[in-house]
């Protein structure tokens, strides 16, 4: 069945670039959290698990044409083929852009708990796309 996701074809040398920009927020989002500024760790959190699913999305030859955060996930499980693992990922991913619009445009604060829950499905992720393009022999 054909994608119903545009999708564009990239170089797969590309991923590693993705997979730094994940590190840098998810390290980032950890200092924030340790200077008690919730919403930068938030947003850095959520940043790094979009970066890190593109990394992945990448290290297999394709990567999403919209700015829809949500399309990311939905690829992630697609190029999968809806395999726990990569339904696992996706998972983590959802949760994390779920609070990207109240976190960054609403009224709403993000607390020390939502931050480092945060925290952990970035890491999560970024852990899991390392061993992913490790396995494709891209790190």
């Amino acid at each position: 069945m054909a994608s119903k996701i545009k999708t564009t074809g990239v170089e797969r040398v590309h991923a590693a670039t993705y997979l730094r920009k994940a590190v840098q927020f998810c390290d980032a989002a950890a200092d924030a959290c340790a200077e008690e500024r919730y919403d930068a760790a938030m947003v850095l959190s959520i940043h790094a698990g979009i970066s890190a699913s593109d990394a992945a999305c990448i290290g297999l030859g394709t990567r999403k044409c919209t700015d829809s955060h949500e399309r990311a996930a939905d690829l992630l499980e697609e190029i999968g083929s809806h395999s726990r693992e990569f339904t696992e990922a996706a998972k983590q991913l959802r949760l994390l852009v779920a609070q990207k619009n109240a976190i960054e445009y609403e009224n709403k604060r993000a607390t020390r708990r939502d931050a480092e829950v945060g925290i952990r499905r970035c890491e999560n992720l970024v852990g899991w796309t390392k061993n992913t393009l490790a396995t494709a022999k891209l790190l």
